[in-house]
């Protein structure tokens, strides 16, 4: 189904209007529309929600007529968002162009941002849960400024953000000289395979190893107004003292064995409340996880309470890296995200494969135009006479400050002077042996058509890009790196940063030789094209 097949909207008059034909939408489209009215009702509710936490403290802590109070400001509360939901939803208008989409708001004053639909990296869809009752979305247009650069629009009905979505995409690919005989054809979803997916299963294994302490943090928030709640003054310094006296004789008179298994039963509750929170994290945000390739690109769905709806063109993906954690690398558990221009919830990368094999991995990679490292890649470490420094460097800051320790210990705390000394020194060497291990398991490797670094020791990180996505290359030495004969490479990649640190210098010079000649090579007119074939 076509753009010209979907119901047209309704604009700001509230009379509808006959669809237009795909040639003719932007003549018959330049009229403002607004957004969907229950807008209006989910301000509401939000401005409801908001007011909870303040009309119960505020009850709380006001005397006998603390429910009054409470109540009051909570229904003013409610008026005054209740208002500024209207107005703004007023204020609000959206223009589908010829050439851009067009944004005015502003209650006081008043702003319009045009955006041309060429500099659209994609539209993705957002429904938190109020708004998802009434089958609303937030509707964002990926423009790849970043943070608050990009355009949106909250809330339109889910119908119209597909239809929304779906025009622009046909506009954009006709802004970028598209045959207009294929247009539809290239942008329609129908036609998608599932690469990906997380089922309850999956999610909790992922669940057990994301770990949170979360919990905790909250809790002690909420104490500190617990004394409004209760006549007890939790910090009361002489009140712990004596909970802790009274309770010592009691916690002796159990004996060893006991005051193990009570402190082993403290730990496995603090794993158990730990492991609960971030299972709770990750069925919220990651239920119903799939990634679909379609002809369009990648198609990432996700979220319990809020869901989310993005689609990653595959020309816009500039780089992958693979990522792991502590504990789940033990048991061959990754992560796969990709480096684009568009935003991720404020992050340059998108993550398509939270928790994952290398097996299901490779073909995502793949798709995308990635090669893992395979077996007989060149890997190449750093110089040796850049771990030499950074070492030397390292150390020589710790002894420094041993000795300014040592000095005022001698002063101040005669007594504490061999801790004071001695602890800097430890560091010393533990950095030391820390730069050693970091310089051992970072590497770097080329190929044909990409680069490739790999680092860290206990929870490795590889970063993959195509040579001919990189922007330039720099090579770069400081006055020690001249003087030493080793230089840093950098890489300049959309949306992300690609660097190796501390090669030779022929190394770096040979490096930034091969893939200068791939981008000279590089025909970009035809990249677009070419890196989107169909599924």
């Amino acid at each position: 189904m076509s753009a010209a097949d979907l119901p047209a909207p309704v604009p700001a008059s509230g009379v509808p209007r006959a669809a237009p034909s795909p040639a003719a939408a932007p003549q018959t489209r330049a009229e403002p529309q607004r957004t969907a009215p229950l807008s209006v009702l989910v301000g509401t509710l939000q401005s409801a929600q908001g007011a909870i936490l303040p009309s119960i403290f505020l009850g709380i802590s006001s005397g006998g007529a603390g429910v009054l109070v409470g109540l009051g400001v909570g229904f003013a509360l409610i008026v005054l968002g209740t208002l500024f939901a209207w107005l703004s939803w007023r204020r609000l208008t959206y223009t589908i162009g010829a050439q851009d989409i067009r944004v005015e708001r502003g209650i006081f004053s008043r702003s319009a941002r045009s955006v041309p639909y060429e500099r659209i990296q994609d539209v993705s869809l957002e429904q938190a849960l109020l708004p998802r009752l009434f089958g609303l979305v937030s509707v964002k247009f990926e423009t790849g400024a970043g943070g608050g650069e990009d355009l949106s629009l909250a809330y339109l009905a889910q119908s119209e953000g597909e239809r929304l979505r779906q025009l622009v995409r046909e506009q954009r690919n006709t802004a970028n000289g598209a045959q207009s005989g294929s247009t539809d054809a290239a942008t329609r979803d129908d036609d998608s395979r599932a690469l990906f997916a997380m089922g309850p299963r999956r999610l909790f294994t992922f669940g057990l190893f994301e770990f949170s302490l979360a919990v905790f943090a909250v809790l002690a928030g909420l104490l500190q107004y617990a004394d409004n709640i209760v006549d007890f003054d939790l910090w009361d310094r002489d009140r712990i003292e004596a909970f802790v006296a009274a309770n010592t004789g009691f916690l002796e008179a159990l004996g060893r064995s006991a005051q193990i298994a009570g402190a082993l039963a403290g730990l496995i509750g603090v794993f158990l409340i730990g492991s609960l929170t971030g299972m709770v994290r990750v069925f919220l945000r990651e239920w119903g996880f799939t990634l679909e390739r379609t002809p369009r690109g990648f198609r990432r769905r996700r979220g319990l309470l809020t869901r989310t709806d993005v689609v990653m063109p595959i020309h816009r993906v500039q780089g992958i890296a693979i990522g792991t954690g502590l504990v789940r690398y033990r048991f061959g558990w990754h992560r796969l995200s990709f480096i684009s221009l568009a935003q991720d919830n404020g992050a340059s990368s998108h993550v398509v494969a939270p928790f994952a094999t290398l097996e299901e991995i490779a073909p995502i990679a793949r798709t995308a135009g990635f090669e893992l490292p395979g077996e007989d890649a060149d890997w190449r470490r750093a110089s040796g006479r850049y771990l030499l420094d950074g070492a030397l460097f390292d150390g020589a800051m710790f002894l420094i400050a041993a000795v300014i320790a040592g000095l005022a210990t001698h002063i101040f705390a005669p007594e504490w002077r061999d801790v004071a000394i001695g602890v800097p020194i430890v560091l010393a060497g533990l950095s030391i042996i820390a730069k050693a291990l970091a310089w051992r398991f970072h590497r770097h490797a080329l190929d044909a058509y990409q680069v490739m670094v790999r680092k860290g020791v206990l929870a490795p990180r590889v970063q993959v890009a195509t040579r001919l996505k990189l922007h330039s290359v720099e090579v770069a030495q400081g006055p020690i790196a001249r003087l030493r004969g080793y230089a840093h490479l950098y890489c300049g990649q959309a949306g992300g940063a690609f660097s190796i640190p501390g090669i030779p210098v022929a190394r770096a010079y040979e490096l930034r030789a091969k893939i200068i000649e791939t981008i000279a090579a590089t025909d970009f007119s035809q990249l677009e094209s070419q890196s989107t074939p169909a599924a």
